[in-house]
Protein backbone atom coordinates (compact mmCIF):
# COMPACT_ATOMS: atom_id res chain seq x y z
CA UNK A 1 0.00 0.00 0.00
CA UNK A 2 1.11 3.54 -0.68
CA UNK A 3 1.53 6.03 2.15
CA UNK A 4 0.72 8.92 -0.17
CA UNK A 5 -2.73 10.43 -0.11
CA UNK A 6 -4.16 10.39 -3.63
CA UNK A 7 -4.91 13.76 -5.16
CA UNK A 8 -8.59 14.41 -5.75
CA UNK A 9 -9.20 17.39 -8.06
CA UNK A 10 -11.57 20.02 -6.65
CA UNK A 11 -14.77 20.89 -8.45
CA UNK A 12 -13.26 24.25 -9.45
CA UNK A 13 -9.51 24.71 -9.73
CA UNK A 14 -7.90 27.67 -7.96
CA UNK A 15 -4.41 29.02 -8.50
CA UNK A 16 -1.80 28.31 -5.83
CA UNK A 17 1.02 30.70 -6.73
CA UNK A 18 3.47 28.88 -4.44
CA UNK A 19 2.99 25.47 -6.01
CA UNK A 20 5.12 24.42 -8.97
CA UNK A 21 8.80 24.58 -8.11
CA UNK A 22 11.40 27.08 -9.26
CA UNK A 23 9.38 28.29 -12.27
CA UNK A 24 6.12 28.77 -10.35
CA UNK A 25 6.58 32.51 -10.09
CA UNK A 26 6.64 32.97 -13.88
CA UNK A 27 3.53 30.91 -14.60
CA UNK A 28 0.05 32.24 -14.06
CA UNK A 29 -3.41 31.43 -15.43
CA UNK A 30 -4.07 34.88 -16.89
CA UNK A 31 -2.61 36.87 -19.77
CA UNK A 32 -1.64 40.52 -20.10
CA UNK A 33 1.12 42.68 -18.61
CA UNK A 34 2.04 42.88 -14.95
CA UNK A 35 4.03 46.11 -15.25
CA UNK A 36 4.80 48.96 -17.60
CA UNK A 37 8.13 48.86 -19.43
CA UNK A 38 9.24 49.91 -22.90
CA UNK A 39 11.30 47.47 -24.92
CA UNK A 40 14.74 48.65 -26.03
CA UNK A 41 15.31 49.26 -29.73
CA UNK A 42 18.66 48.77 -31.46
CA UNK A 43 20.08 49.92 -34.78
CA UNK A 44 19.39 46.90 -36.98
CA UNK A 45 16.33 45.98 -39.07
CA UNK A 46 15.46 43.00 -36.88
CA UNK A 47 14.85 43.36 -33.16
CA UNK A 48 14.84 40.09 -31.24
CA UNK A 49 13.60 39.82 -27.66
CA UNK A 50 14.61 36.48 -26.27
CA UNK A 51 16.64 34.24 -23.99
CA UNK A 52 18.98 31.39 -24.91
CA UNK A 53 16.56 28.55 -24.20
CA UNK A 54 16.04 25.97 -26.97
CA UNK A 55 13.23 28.08 -28.46
CA UNK A 56 15.42 31.16 -28.29
CA UNK A 57 18.37 29.35 -29.87
CA UNK A 58 16.26 28.49 -32.90
CA UNK A 59 16.06 32.15 -33.91
CA UNK A 60 19.60 33.26 -33.12
CA UNK A 61 20.97 30.25 -35.00
CA UNK A 62 18.74 31.07 -37.97
CA UNK A 63 19.85 34.70 -37.99
CA UNK A 64 23.52 33.75 -37.76
CA UNK A 65 23.03 31.24 -40.59
CA UNK A 66 21.42 33.94 -42.74
CA UNK A 67 24.31 36.31 -42.08
CA UNK A 68 26.80 33.55 -42.88
CA UNK A 69 24.91 32.95 -46.14
CA UNK A 70 25.50 36.57 -47.16
CA UNK A 71 22.25 38.25 -46.14
CA UNK A 72 23.19 41.65 -44.63
CA UNK A 73 19.51 42.44 -44.07
CA UNK A 74 19.48 39.75 -41.41
CA UNK A 75 21.57 41.90 -39.05
CA UNK A 76 19.86 41.97 -35.71
CA UNK A 77 19.85 43.22 -32.16
CA UNK A 78 19.22 40.48 -29.60
CA UNK A 79 17.84 41.93 -26.38
CA UNK A 80 17.84 39.73 -23.29
CA UNK A 81 14.46 38.91 -21.75
CA UNK A 82 15.09 37.41 -18.32
CA UNK A 83 12.10 35.14 -18.00
CA UNK A 84 12.91 34.20 -14.41
CA UNK A 85 12.49 37.88 -13.53
CA UNK A 86 9.22 38.30 -15.41
CA UNK A 87 10.50 40.53 -18.23
CA UNK A 88 8.10 38.75 -20.59
CA UNK A 89 5.16 40.25 -18.70
CA UNK A 90 6.10 43.87 -19.38
CA UNK A 91 3.67 45.98 -21.39
CA UNK A 92 6.28 46.36 -24.13
CA UNK A 93 6.84 42.63 -24.51
CA UNK A 94 3.14 41.79 -24.38
CA UNK A 95 2.61 44.25 -27.25
CA UNK A 96 5.00 42.14 -29.36
CA UNK A 97 3.80 38.79 -28.07
CA UNK A 98 0.45 38.69 -26.25
CA UNK A 99 1.30 35.14 -25.12
CA UNK A 100 4.27 36.41 -23.04
CA UNK A 101 6.68 33.74 -24.28
CA UNK A 102 10.10 34.14 -25.83
CA UNK A 103 11.21 34.56 -28.55
CA UNK A 104 9.53 37.55 -30.15
CA UNK A 105 10.70 39.47 -33.20
CA UNK A 106 9.95 42.96 -34.48
CA UNK A 107 10.87 43.79 -38.09
CA UNK A 108 11.42 47.54 -38.34
CA UNK A 109 11.41 47.42 -42.15
CA UNK A 110 7.81 46.16 -42.29
CA UNK A 111 6.45 47.05 -38.87
CA UNK A 112 5.57 43.39 -38.36
CA UNK A 113 5.60 41.66 -35.01
CA UNK A 114 6.29 37.92 -35.21
CA UNK A 115 5.82 35.55 -32.30
CA UNK A 116 6.05 31.79 -31.85
CA UNK A 117 9.43 30.37 -32.81
CA UNK A 118 8.12 28.33 -35.75
CA UNK A 119 6.38 31.38 -37.20
CA UNK A 120 9.57 33.42 -36.83
CA UNK A 121 11.62 30.77 -38.63
CA UNK A 122 9.11 30.63 -41.46
CA UNK A 123 8.99 34.44 -41.65
CA UNK A 124 12.78 34.68 -41.92
CA UNK A 125 13.01 31.85 -44.46
CA UNK A 126 10.42 33.50 -46.70
CA UNK A 127 11.79 37.02 -46.21
CA UNK A 128 15.28 36.02 -47.34
CA UNK A 129 14.53 33.03 -49.55
CA UNK A 130 16.88 30.78 -47.59
CA UNK A 131 16.72 27.48 -45.72
CA UNK A 132 13.36 26.47 -47.17
CA UNK A 133 13.22 24.60 -50.50
CA UNK A 134 11.54 26.24 -53.49
CA UNK A 135 10.30 22.94 -54.91
CA UNK A 136 6.73 22.45 -53.58
CA UNK A 137 7.20 18.82 -52.57
CA UNK A 138 10.52 19.48 -50.80
CA UNK A 139 9.09 22.60 -49.14
CA UNK A 140 6.13 20.62 -47.85
CA UNK A 141 8.41 17.96 -46.41
CA UNK A 142 10.54 20.56 -44.62
CA UNK A 143 7.39 22.16 -43.20
CA UNK A 144 6.14 18.74 -42.10
CA UNK A 145 9.20 18.44 -39.87
CA UNK A 146 9.05 22.04 -38.68
CA UNK A 147 5.48 21.58 -37.49
CA UNK A 148 6.32 18.13 -36.11
CA UNK A 149 8.91 19.81 -33.88
CA UNK A 150 6.52 22.56 -32.81
CA UNK A 151 4.08 19.91 -31.64
CA UNK A 152 6.68 17.54 -30.17
CA UNK A 153 8.99 19.86 -28.22
CA UNK A 154 6.43 20.60 -25.47
CA UNK A 155 6.54 16.90 -24.53
CA UNK A 156 10.32 17.18 -24.19
CA UNK A 157 10.49 20.56 -22.43
CA UNK A 158 7.23 21.09 -20.61
CA UNK A 159 6.68 17.40 -19.98
CA UNK A 160 9.84 15.34 -19.63
CA UNK A 161 12.19 18.20 -18.75
CA UNK A 162 9.84 19.59 -16.15
CA UNK A 163 9.14 16.36 -14.29
CA UNK A 164 12.64 14.86 -14.68
CA UNK A 165 14.71 17.97 -13.92
CA UNK A 166 12.66 20.84 -12.48
CA UNK A 167 9.64 19.60 -10.53
CA UNK A 168 9.98 20.04 -6.75
CA UNK A 169 9.41 16.29 -6.28
CA UNK A 170 10.07 13.25 -8.46
CA UNK A 171 7.01 11.20 -9.39
CA UNK A 172 7.26 7.93 -11.28
CA UNK A 173 4.09 8.17 -13.34
CA UNK A 174 4.71 11.52 -15.13
CA UNK A 175 8.42 10.75 -15.65
CA UNK A 176 7.56 7.39 -17.19
CA UNK A 177 4.76 8.90 -19.27
CA UNK A 178 6.90 11.62 -20.79
CA UNK A 179 10.02 9.46 -21.11
CA UNK A 180 7.99 7.03 -23.21
CA UNK A 181 6.92 9.82 -25.55
CA UNK A 182 10.36 11.45 -25.78
CA UNK A 183 12.00 8.12 -26.65
CA UNK A 184 9.35 7.51 -29.29
CA UNK A 185 10.11 10.93 -30.77
CA UNK A 186 13.85 10.21 -30.72
CA UNK A 187 13.13 6.99 -32.61
CA UNK A 188 11.05 8.92 -35.16
CA UNK A 189 14.01 11.23 -35.76
CA UNK A 190 16.54 8.39 -35.81
CA UNK A 191 14.58 6.52 -38.47
CA UNK A 192 14.20 9.63 -40.62
CA UNK A 193 17.89 10.47 -40.34
CA UNK A 194 18.85 6.93 -41.30
CA UNK A 195 17.35 7.73 -44.71
CA UNK A 196 18.34 11.38 -45.12
CA UNK A 197 21.23 13.63 -44.16
CA UNK A 198 18.84 16.24 -42.78
CA UNK A 199 15.19 16.26 -41.76
CA UNK A 200 13.10 15.75 -44.85
CA UNK A 201 15.94 15.48 -47.35
CA UNK A 202 19.50 16.35 -48.22
CA UNK A 203 19.24 20.11 -47.62
CA UNK A 204 19.72 21.89 -44.30
CA UNK A 205 16.51 23.80 -43.58
CA UNK A 206 14.58 25.60 -40.87
CA UNK A 207 13.31 22.15 -39.82
CA UNK A 208 16.84 21.25 -38.70
CA UNK A 209 17.36 24.69 -37.17
CA UNK A 210 14.17 24.27 -35.14
CA UNK A 211 14.87 20.71 -34.01
CA UNK A 212 18.55 20.82 -33.15
CA UNK A 213 18.31 23.06 -30.03
CA UNK A 214 15.89 20.55 -28.55
CA UNK A 215 16.86 17.06 -29.68
CA UNK A 216 20.42 17.81 -30.74
CA UNK A 217 21.27 19.28 -27.37
CA UNK A 218 19.45 16.39 -25.69
CA UNK A 219 21.43 13.56 -27.30
CA UNK A 220 24.70 15.48 -26.95
CA UNK A 221 24.18 15.57 -23.18
CA UNK A 222 23.45 19.30 -22.98
CA UNK A 223 19.85 19.21 -21.78
CA UNK A 224 18.41 18.10 -18.42
CA UNK A 225 21.42 15.84 -17.68
CA UNK A 226 19.31 13.09 -19.20
CA UNK A 227 21.39 11.56 -22.01
CA UNK A 228 22.29 8.46 -20.01
CA UNK A 229 18.78 8.05 -18.63
CA UNK A 230 17.36 8.14 -22.16
CA UNK A 231 20.12 5.90 -23.59
CA UNK A 232 20.81 8.69 -26.08
CA UNK A 233 23.96 7.11 -27.62
CA UNK A 234 21.85 4.26 -29.00
CA UNK A 235 20.17 6.63 -31.46
CA UNK A 236 23.02 6.41 -33.96
CA UNK A 237 21.64 8.49 -36.82
CA UNK A 238 20.23 11.17 -34.54
CA UNK A 239 23.68 11.51 -32.94
CA UNK A 240 25.37 11.76 -36.35
CA UNK A 241 23.02 14.59 -37.34
CA UNK A 242 23.37 16.36 -33.98
CA UNK A 243 27.18 16.30 -34.11
CA UNK A 244 27.28 17.51 -37.71
CA UNK A 245 25.06 20.50 -37.02
CA UNK A 246 26.95 21.30 -33.81
CA UNK A 247 30.07 21.92 -35.92
CA UNK A 248 28.48 24.67 -38.01
CA UNK A 249 30.03 28.05 -37.05
CA UNK A 250 26.67 29.83 -37.18
CA UNK A 251 25.22 27.29 -34.77
CA UNK A 252 28.14 27.77 -32.40
CA UNK A 253 27.55 31.52 -32.47
CA UNK A 254 23.77 31.43 -32.29
CA UNK A 255 23.61 29.14 -29.29
CA UNK A 256 25.66 31.66 -27.24
CA UNK A 257 23.32 34.61 -27.80
CA UNK A 258 21.08 35.62 -24.85
CA UNK A 259 22.57 32.76 -22.84
CA UNK A 260 22.93 33.45 -19.10
CA UNK A 261 24.29 30.15 -17.77
CA UNK A 262 27.24 27.83 -18.37
CA UNK A 263 30.82 28.81 -19.10
CA UNK A 264 31.27 32.61 -19.24
CA UNK A 265 32.87 32.31 -22.69
CA UNK A 266 29.64 30.70 -23.92
CA UNK A 267 27.43 33.54 -22.68
CA UNK A 268 26.70 36.56 -24.87
CA UNK A 269 23.89 38.22 -22.94
CA UNK A 270 23.04 40.64 -25.74
CA UNK A 271 24.16 40.77 -29.35
CA UNK A 272 24.22 44.06 -31.26
CA UNK A 273 27.21 43.56 -33.56
CA UNK A 274 29.16 40.64 -34.99
CA UNK A 275 32.19 41.76 -32.98
CA UNK A 276 30.30 41.10 -29.75
CA UNK A 277 31.21 37.41 -30.01
CA UNK A 278 34.85 38.37 -29.59
CA UNK A 279 34.50 41.33 -27.26
CA UNK A 280 31.42 41.00 -25.07
CA UNK A 281 31.03 37.43 -23.86
CA UNK A 282 30.88 37.18 -20.08
CA UNK A 283 34.49 36.08 -19.74
CA UNK A 284 35.40 39.45 -21.35
CA UNK A 285 32.96 41.76 -19.57
CA UNK A 286 32.88 40.03 -16.19
CA UNK A 287 30.27 38.09 -14.29
CA UNK A 288 28.33 41.23 -13.40
CA UNK A 289 28.49 42.75 -16.88
CA UNK A 290 25.31 43.56 -18.76
CA UNK A 291 26.59 41.77 -21.86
Amino acid sequence: MSDTTPYIPPKVWTWDAENGGEWAKINRPIAGPTHEATLPRGKHPLQLYSMGTPNGQKITIALEELLAAGEPGAEYDAHLIRISQGDQFSSGFVAVNPNSKIPALFDTTTGSRVFESGAILLYLAEKFGRFLPKDPAARTEALNWLFWLQGSAPYLGGGFGHFYAYAPEKFEYPINRFTMEVKRQMDVLDRELAEHRYLGGDDYTIADIATWPWYGNLVLGQAYGAAEFLDAPSYTHLNRWAKEIEQRPAVQRGRRVNRTWGEPSEQLHERHDASDFELKTQDKVGADGAG
